[in-house]
């Protein structure tokens, strides 16, 4: 029996990863962040109510559910409290009965915005188009093995020793890029205050989870942003600063790699991508008009920021780089009713680049700019699957797309959303994910 799921972004996040961590939730006992921070945003449909989540775990929506902030996460207590008490007011529990915070995790705090800022200016053209919250620079801190974590920050000495010695550092930069500098002890008043309240929900979170696996209680693992924003394998140096692909569900909670029993990959049925980078298939020129219709039929703003994403064909040859590097066992496909007007629909499915066909996806960011994709084209199928739960009950058309795609990715689609709300997807149930969700009822 299948026991613990990781579920991960395919391409450069906005899946709809947080309506399939909700629909998978309520099959698991325990709910698991694994990287990033609230640079992260999803939105969670019930009924008439939304739920936007930065930190917390899609999960939290679901009674009694236990819900995991790993050692492999960034956290801005101030945000962390914002969006407990949304929750709260919206009629969710968020209790340290719930909740646990890894005291391994590190701390974001205001000296780390201000240095986002200041980097973005600082790289002129060449930014990358954060969300500005700190993400980066704390994760600096800690490869720089000056980070402070939730551990620590209870330690009122170890807190206002490390701000101070972190802070002299910090404001050099700052002021040097017209900043005006902080101020150490506000810095430390604000933050104990944080972190006193935080204090109860701090745990032992890799015990914990190891603990619950060889008990056999059944853990979802839900990552933040995607593939290809992994600061390894993703289009550097336009990524996050984090482990986003399936090995990093194990680097950030701390379970051993054969607790993992299986991967699912998130994959839109067209592609988007928000801030700066590389993005073969956007449409541009004289696609920009239908790149709009989908923005608004899709509801493209980004959950964190509102910024408008980019968007664009599905990339067959990005995904299958996915497939690839997380070893997916299953795929779900979100959105595809957002394609339902169209009459032909356009798939990626390889690069050109100086007239060659790429054997991989270019590691090179301005490779990845000047190649060339090999589109392939389908018939749409111009009428309406929203909120269609069973696959036999798709347009021909849209079955032929949806097999197309699983066919160049390479595995096998096991669930469809065609709709924003719970009910409105459709269970492959002769899939590995459909075999899941009957193991873990």
């Amino acid at each position: 029996m299948s026991k613990v799921i990781a579920v991960i972004g395919a391409q450069w996040g906005d899946e709809g990863k947080g309506k399939i961590v909700d629909l998978l939730a309520e099959r698991f006992e325990i709910v698991v962040r694994y990287q990033g921070g609230h640079n992260a945003g999803h939105s969670v449909q019930v009924g008439d109510q939304s739920f936007v989540l930065h930190l917390l775990p899609s999960g939290i929506v679901h009674r009694g559910k236990t819900c995991v902030l790993g050692n492999g996460m960034v956290i801005d207590p101030k945000a962390f409290f914002v969006e407990a008490d949304r929750l709260t007011q919206q009629g969710v529990e968020v209790s340290p009965e719930r909740v646990k915070i890894s005291s391994r995790a590190h701390l974001i705090l205001p000296y780390h915005r201000a240095l986002d800022h200041t980097s973005e200016e600082r790289l002129g053209n060449e930014k990358v188009g954060t969300t500005l919250r700190g993400i980066g620079p704390a994760y600096e801190d800690k490869a720089g093995r000056r980070g402070i974590r939730t551990a620590d920050a209870l330690v009122p000495d170890v807190l206002r020793s490390r701000i101070e010695r972190n802070l002299e550092d910090a404001n050099r930069i700052i002021e040097a890029y017209g900043g005006e500098p902080l101020n150490a002890d506000e810095i430390f008043r604000e933050m104990s205050v944080l972190t006193e309240r935080l204090g109860p929900f701090i745990a032992d979170t890799t015990h914990y989870l190891n603990v619950a696996a060889t008990e056999g209680r059944s853990i979802l693992l839900e990552g933040a942003q995607a593939t290809l924003l992994d600061v390894d394998h993703g289009t550097y140096p336009f990524v996050t600063s984090s482990t986003t692909v399936a090995g990093g569900a194990i680097i950030g909670t701390g379970l051993a790699p054969h607790r993992l029993n299986g991967v699912l990959g998130i994959v839109r049925t067209y592609t988007t991508r928000v801030g700066e980078g590389p993005f073969p298939t956007e449409m541009l020129e004289g696609e920009a008009e239908l790149g709009q219709m989908i923005r608004e039929r899709g509801r493209e703003y980004g959950a964190s920021t509102g910024r408008p994403r980019r968007c664009g064909w599905f990339d067959a040859f990005a995904t299958r780089y996915a497939a690839e590097i997380n070893g997916f066992s299953s795929v779900a496909l979100t959105k595809l009713d957002v394609l339902d007007t169209l009459d032909e629909i356009k798939v990626c499915t390889g690069y050109k680049l100086n007239g060659r066909v790429c054997e991989s996806l270019p590691a090179v960011s301005q490779d990845l700019r000047r190649v060339e994709p090999i589109f392939e084209t389908l018939p749409g199928w111009q009428s309406s699957t929203l909120g269609t739960t069973e696959l036999s009950a798709l347009p021909t058309n849209a079955r032929r797309y949806v097999d197309f795609l699983s066919e160049q990715i390479g595995v096998q689609i096991g669930l469809i959303s065609t709709g924003p709300e719970r009910s409105q997807t459709i269970i492959v149930h002769d899939s590995k994910l459909g075999q899941w969700l009957r193991d873990n009822e």
